[in-house]
């Protein structure tokens, strides 16, 4: 294999639409006229998503160095350039500072209030990797308050206002997310190579906190879209018609996780699942109509 697709590996860029949800304050803000946003600003979001990936793949890979020997164990992550000798500890190690100092760079450059919430993220992800990753429920919050981060992330590099609703319906979505990759691991997995933790969940406590996740998601972004604050401010119901989107997103990421064993893959599943796809294109393109053609 290419030395370079190796280092992509390494950096887990597959995972980098986690990032895509940076973009989510500018997408809503663009349709309010009181926010006066230009959609010239849209580079700087871009790169603000860009540092966060940086960043994140630095974390990947002190993760992985500090797993190394768990790593080898795991029937899938064995295959991880570190786990399988592929790249030598000190390398990486080295390619992560660089991935640190360029994404706390740009952020620094584009703002102060994106680096404050850029370097929350990353003393988040440490905490997680050192310790809390260790204990079960906590470790899958420490998740869903990343994806908060990043929301947030969107909102001040722009400058703009992030609704509550919109920070709520993404920690409720990260943790629905997260609950089922750990769903995945502990039936799947458990004893081979994976951390202790996962073997204090237990698998009915996981289908009902995934049923509570994904039906609170469901209806705090059907508040959202028909509250009349929502209403006034974009000055159309008509982001309502977005609620079947979710609804069906939703249902197939269930189903994919009961039916199909899968779910230890979120951005795997968001970057092959063909209904996936399409719904969160449809999604996609029925927000910015609604919001752009009133």
């Amino acid at each position: 294999m290419r030395k370079w697709l190796i280092f992509l590996r390494l950096l887990r860029v597959k995972q980098w639409t986690k990032n895509a949800i940076v973009f989510a304050a500018f997408i809503f803000a663009l349709g309010d006229p009181a926010q006066h946003l230009d959609a010239g600003e849209l580079w700087k979001v871009a790169l603000a998503a860009l540092a966060f990936a940086l960043v994140s793949s630095a974390v990947y890979i002190f993760n992985d160095w500090r797993d190394l020997e768990l790593d080898r164990l795991h029937p899938v992550k064995r295959n991880r350039p570190l786990a399988s000798g592929v790249i030598q500890p000190g390398p990486a190690l080295r390619l992560a500072v660089v991935l640190l100092a360029l994404g706390l760079g740009i952020a620094w450059r584009l703002s102060m209030p994106l680096l404050m919430v850029l370097g929350g993220y990353l003393l988040l992800q440490v905490a997680y990797s050192l310790k809390l990753k260790h204990i079960p429920l906590v470790d899958v919050m420490v998740i869903s308050l990343g994806f908060v981060l990043r929301t947030l992330a969107g909102a001040v590099v722009i400058d703009v206002d992030v609704s509550p609703w919109l920070l709520l319906c993404a920690m409720l979505l990260s943790l629905f997310l997260g609950l089922c990759k750990r769903r995945h691991e502990a039936v799947n997995l458990a004893g081979q190579g994976t951390r202790t933790a996962l073997m204090q969940y237990d698998e009915r406590l996981l289908d009902l906190l995934i049923t509570m996740m994904g039906a609170s998601t469901l209806i705090c972004y059907s508040i959202y879209t028909l509250w009349p604050d929502t209403v006034a401010k974009f000055g159309t119901p008509w982001l309502a018609a977005t609620i079947p989107f979710v609804v069906f997103g939703l249902f197939r990421y269930m189903d994919l996780v009961y039916r199909q064993d899968k779910g230890d893959r979120p951005e795997q599943i968001l970057l092959t699942d063909g209904p996936l796809i399409v719904c969160v294109a449809l999604y996609g393109l029925t927000v910015l109509s609604v919001l752009l053609g009133r």
